[in-house]
């Protein structure tokens, strides 16, 4: 195995190198021989680790949040029977994941590894410039092409296909890490594709035009915001943007190998099935009930869609739910996590599958995300599918794309931008008072700093209609605000909650001011986000009924 000039490990398994450490209870990969033997001279004393290079040791910038740097190689402490004079490096397996793998599962292992780094390939985004960790939410957008690249992958797919977004998943991590959603996008749904960049082959960028919906001509789907007219998957990125609502960190785009290598190096994945299937379009055979899928099957199992539910795409994303569900719970297993040889193929195999934007392109960077998203539980993993409907625009009797359903995908997409978990999370700590003071007894002036005409004046109407017991408006605020806002004093506290509760106003849109008189009413300002008197402005509590949704720890059969 070449270690770019740093020593041969000749004919060596780098799996059978793992030695565990008493001391610190992981495991050690030896990675490079020791040098022939030689007595020490004077100096040894002082030997140092060669210094790393410097774009790989620190991300640009000075958005890169302390302490998130693995640690590089360091000198073995284990000593042999005889004085060694050659430097030796160790890694150490730290519970993070790499690739696809940090994505589906966040939680296996981590070689900062320089044969690993020549695995990857990067794409770089227009304008996009974000730090491999994020204090804030995480989105990270995972792509399957249907591109038939890749050994063994000449039978899948569209032969002709110049490689679309196939399967299109935006992983959502909470804030506090406590919760993940992934948010499964329909291929055949029609959107509008907004105009991208791409770099052509001179490194130059390159104007993409986009393409407007036309429901009538049931154009363009979604998946064509990837392969079509040249398009990278940055522009897939500013699609996905432009229908959640939700700012992308990072994305990752894995072709056919993935599944089969990926499933093959965990030793194969749980699926379930309520009936039989042997289809001949995707190969898929198995019996009924539960079945251990790897290689081959594993892609037959994903790719499968006529054969179960109604056939469509819409079928086959439940699969694809119920295969990332266990594939992730074996990763996070203690088989996987104590098997050294396994870790290492889990490596191998997810980072030669891999696509990354070039802000993630090192062993080093996919390590620190991982480390930070392997803290979300698999019991509050998520799996959504965007609330879809049939194209009205096309007859009853051909329906074949789909439209982005307006009575149930707001909700579901503004409990993402809220960071609004869809699993029984334990709940935030509250706020130090919670009391709340009765209506009558809340006092509030009402200025305007929306675009809404005369809604400080419908607002105060309506607070007063609700017994509040003093709303006056207060005209414009002095300048716009996107958000809505309540100004208090501290002595006010059980006013707001009351106020709060009412309008149905964001934690993140009580403002305590301690400069603020009790004796002077609260201030309410009406920003970009207020629609009208009595509307919610803050997401809501709970998805609405009827979506389609999997737990990360659901066991359930695909019927």
């Amino acid at each position: 195995m070449d270690t770019r000039g740093r020593g041969q490990a000749g004919e060596v398994d780098p799996a059978d190198q793992w030695v565990f450490n008493p001391n610190t209870g992981s495991y050690e990969l030896r990675l490079q021989p020791p040098a022939p033997r030689r007595a020490p001279g004077p100096d040894a004393a002082h030997r140092t680790v060669p210094r790393q290079r410097p774009s790989e040791t620190r991300l640009p910038g000075p958005r890169r949040p302390e302490g998130l740097q693995p640690d590089g190689p360091r000198p073995s402490r284990r000593r042999g029977k005889a004085p060694q004079s050659g430097k030796r490096k160790a890694l150490k397996i730290t519970g993070g994941v790499l690739g696809f793998v940090l994505v589906a599962g966040a939680g296996a292992a981590y070689w900062a590894y320089e044969k690993l780094n020549s695995n990857i390939s990067s794409t770089e985004v227009y304008g996009e410039k974000n730090a491999a960790v994020a204090k804030g939410p995480v989105n990270i957008l995972v792509m399957g092409t249907d591109k038939r690249s890749g050994k063994g992958n000449t039978t899948y797919g569209d032969r002709e296909s110049v490689g679309h977004a196939d399967t299109t998943l935006l992983f959502h991590v909470s804030e506090d890490r406590s919760n993940a959603t992934v948010l499964s996008i329909p291929r055949d749904m029609i959107t509008d594709i907004p105009d991208c960049k791409i770099k052509d082959k001179n490194g130059d960028w390159k104007d993409i035009a986009g393409t407007p919906a036309d429901y009538g001509r049931s154009t363009p789907r979604f998946n064509e915001s990837l392969g079509q007219n040249g398009r990278d998957p940055g522009c897939t990125w500013k699609t996905v943007e432009k229908i959640t609502g939700l700012e992308i960190n990072h994305f990752m785009l894995a072709d056919f190998n993935a599944v089969k290598e990926l499933s093959t190096a965990v030793g194969g994945v749980k699926v379930c099935l309520a009936r039989p299937i042997k289809d001949e379009k995707s190969h898929l055979d198995l019996p009924e009930g539960e079945s251990v899928v790897k290689g081959e099957q594993a892609l037959a199992f994903v790719r499968t869609r006529y054969s179960v539910g109604f056939g469509s795409d819409l079928s086959r994303i439940e699969l694809q739910q119920q295969f990332l569900s266990s594939l992730i719970k074996e990763m996070k297993s203690g088989d996987t996590l104590t098997n050294p040889k396994k870790l290492w193929k889990l490596a191998n195999a997810a980072t030669k599958s891999l696509t990354v934007d070039s802000e993630i392109d090192s062993i080093k960077q996919l390590s620190a995300l991982a480390k930070d998203l392997s803290k979300v539980p698999q019991k509050n993993i998520t799996f959504v599918t965007l609330p879809v409907k049939d194209n009205p625009e096309e007859p009853e009797n051909a329906k074949a794309t789909v439209v982005i359903d307006e009575t149930k995908a707001p909700a579901v997409l503004k409990m993402m931008q809220s960071d609004v978990s869809f699993t029984e999370v334990k709940k935030k700590e509250k706020a130090a008072a919670t009391a709340k003071a009765k209506p009558a007894d809340v006092s509030v002036k009402v200025q305007n700093g929306g675009e809404v005409p005369g809604a400080a004046a419908d607002t105060a109407e309506w607070l007063v209609k609700k017994g509040i017991g003093s709303a006056e408006q207060a005209g414009n605020a002095p300048e716009t605000a996107a958000k809505t806002t309540l100004s208090y004093a501290p002595d006010q506290q059980a006013q707001a909650n009351t106020l709060a509760a009412l309008m149905g106003l964001p934690k993140t849109a009580l403002k305590k001011n301690a400069e603020a008189s009790p004796d002077d009413p609260m201030l309410l300002t009406l920003g970009g986000d207020f629609t009208a008197a009595g509307t919610p402005i803050t997401a809501p509590e709970k998805a609405p009924e009827g979506i389609q949704s999997v737990n990360g720890n659901d066991k359930k059969c695909a019927k």
